[in-house]
């Protein structure tokens, strides 16, 4: 198939770049690198069946004319972070919802299919664990923008089924903290990434609240084989969460990973409001039910927190070597 990645760049959607083109697909990777990184397509820019265009899906144009000649589209970029939603919720809102519009839209007109990257931020703060597709959205007061994100993936998903009801073969896919090789600490990461760049550079790992809260994270490997999967019409018209079954707290999280980096850094506990400002509402667990993603998906969690941990770590220890010897 001819397949176009939006957001190929980034994290997830590099991994899932390099699975397609090892399954014998051409890829397009479409991405403006705002936040993706073009030594993540290393592998792929040596591969004859892969293109690269250096763009945004905000150029409603652009998308259009990528879409109209792949079979397929997997539409990863976005507008990432709880610290953006708290810093621009505007940029958030209007990023991923027009993004999404514009790719939305072009897959309709094609008849294309398409695979949408969502998040299990949509589930909010509903305390009914673990959340099934079903489930209701809770969030808080619009006044609060830590929910900015989550309004504008969920704005993304109505766009979607409402495309659906039109004829758009579409699945979307709720991911949950994926983490693995390639997610890098920025300000605007997730946890894991965060966590292992301070233990490797011996700085305190933090840990925000009381680190009660618990997640299930997900390793990039089994968020891509579940990926590619939802190219089968069994998923048209469906939500499926992607997830892990381990639960565990942000507390443990950063204990283990202190302990399989071998530092010595002290975990401290910050506040939300020093972290993120006044009003900050977090979610005191996030647990998926994965049933559908085994029934439709045919996928199930297969790496453990733990294997995953140390591949990520041997990933970041591997990255802070090469940058140390390209300093000197």
């Amino acid at each position: 198939m001819d397949i176009l990645v939006t957001g190929g760049a980034g994290f997830l959607g590099s991994h899932l770049t390099d699975r397609l083109l090892a399954a014998g697909h051409r890829v397009t990777v479409l991405d403006d690198f705002s936040s993706g990184r073009l030594a993540f397509l290393t592998r792929a820019l040596r591969h004859p069946q892969f293109r690269l265009v250096e763009g945004s899906v905000l150029n409603e144009r652009l998308v259009a004319q990528l879409v109209r000649d792949h079979d397929a589209v997997f539409h990863f970029a976005a507008v990432l972070g709880v610290r953006c939603c708290v810093e621009d919720p505007v940029r958030v809102l209007e990023g991923n919802a027009t993004g999404t519009r514009h790719v939305a839209a072009a897959c309709h007109e094609f008849g294309r299919k398409l695979v949408f990257a969502s998040t299990s931020e949509v589930y909010g703060k509903n305390p009914s664990v673990p959340f099934a597709e079903d489930a209701d959205r809770v969030l808080g007061p619009a006044t609060v923008h830590r929910w900015c994100y989550a309004t504008a993936k969920a704005l993304g998903e109505h766009l979607c089924f409402g495309y659906a009801k039109r004829g758009l073969r579409v699945t979307v896919l709720r991911y949950f903290n994926v983490y693995g090789p390639r997610a890098v600490a920025t300000p605007y990461a997730g946890v894991i990434p965060v966590m292992i760049a301070r233990a490797l550079a011996g700085r305190p790992v933090v840990v925000h609240g009381d680190g009660s809260q618990t997640r299930c994270f997900t390793h990039v490997a089994d968020a891509v084989r579940a990926t590619e999967a939802a190219l089968s019409p069994a998923a048209d018209g469906m939500a499926i969460n992607v997830g892990g079954r381990e639960e565990v707290s942000i507390r443990r999280l950063a204990e283990t990973i202190v302990r399989l980096s071998g530092s010595a850094s002290p975990i401290i506990h910050v506040s939300y409001e020093a972290a993120f400002g006044p009003g900050f509402e977090d979610t005191p667990r996030r647990v998926p039910d994965v049933t559908r993603l085994g029934a439709v998906l045919g996928c199930a969690p297969a790496v453990p927190l733990s294997q995953g941990l140390t591949d990520t770590i041997a990933w970041h220890r591997a990255q802070a070597e090469e940058g140390s010897r390209d300093a000197v």
